[in-house]
């Protein structure tokens, strides 16, 4: 594995993670975004990081000041990737997005550069046209609160090269992360294959007025000794990417039209985005399923 200066194009719910994680391990990363307002959102983010680094991990101030001298932010694609060894995707999951996003990345890196989509619902395959490198071109897919939820899912394509795909289990194994080697294409992957399927089932309960978000975690959290329900899970993942993937859907699912409607109205227009905006079916900090009274 040849990878130490890799490039985090997307500094949004995963992507400031990914950035901060693969910064913590020692690796040079440049955070691309699409203008400097976003990229001064997400350095505030970094901060809040070091928290919950210290709080959850034990991690040291020296390994935190050491993490924050590997970043550097750019909002132009070309100098961010100039030098990239390793490009990690992870703008919104529209697909009109990541063409044009491949578009042009596919003109300014290098040649030596591997590319690497975070997506968490499409396929590689849908992409590597793009991409002008087929055989170096592949899917790495991380869980949200990427630091303690540390899984890593790797998927080529047909075309991938071995080589590159070991590389990355090697790259995913070396930021700390379980990696997950997965031989075949799957719209989902592993985890979102067996996820999303259980989420679409509470959010149809709740569509359907059937019960309200708290009473349906509650089903579930009380049967199952979880620590979280579904829509505690929704709020963690994002509502922004939940409304994404809906839109992504609505021509083959009947339930995700109502439910971008829904979601359109309660959440996305007055900015209620989940934990990251401190609001979704859940107030942060200290969300009601956290309490020792949620299922008395």
């Amino acid at each position: 594995m040849n990878f130490k200066n890799v490039t985090v194009a997307g500094s949004g719910v995963l992507g400031y993670q990914i950035a901060f994680q693969t910064a913590f391990h020692g690796f040079k990363v440049s955070v691309y975004d699409i203008n400097d307002d976003v990229l001064n959102h997400a350095k505030a983010k970094f901060s809040e990081l070091s928290a919950c680094y210290k709080r959850d991990i034990n991690a040291t101030q020296e390994q935190l000041d050491n993490t924050f001298n590997n970043l550097s932010y750019h909002s132009n694609l070309a100098e961010a990737v100039q030098d990239a060894d390793l490009v990690i995707e992870a703008v919104p999951e529209d697909v009109a997005i990541k063409t044009e996003f491949y578009k042009q990345l596919s003109q300014v890196a290098p040649a030596k550069t591997v590319f690497a989509t975070n997506t968490s619902t499409l396929l590689p395959s849908q992409f590597r046209d793009l991409t002008g490198r087929p055989e170096k071109f592949l899917a790495l897919h991380f869980a949200n609160i990427i630091w303690v939820n540390n899984m890593a899912e790797i998927m080529g394509h047909e075309q991938t090269d071995k080589h590159v795909f070991d590389d990355l289990v090697q790259f995913a194994k070396a930021i700390g992360m379980v990696a997950l080697p997965i031989y075949k294409e799957q719209p989902g992957h592993l985890l979102n294959s067996m996820l999303v399927p259980f989420l679409i089932s509470a959010l149809d309960l709740w569509i359907k007025e059937v019960s309200e978000p708290e009473t349906i975690d509650k089903a579930w959290m009380k049967s199952f000794g979880s620590p979280k329900g579904p829509f505690a899970i929704l709020d963690i993942i994002g509502i922004n990417t939940v409304y994404n993937v809906a839109k992504l859907n609505a021509d083959t699912n009947p339930l995700m039209v109502p439910l971008m409607q829904k979601l359109e109205v309660e959440f996305i227009n007055p900015g209620h985005l989940g934990m990251p905006s401190g609001k979704g079916f859940y107030n942060y900090p200290n969300p009601a399923y956290e309490s020792a009274n949620f299922l008395k």
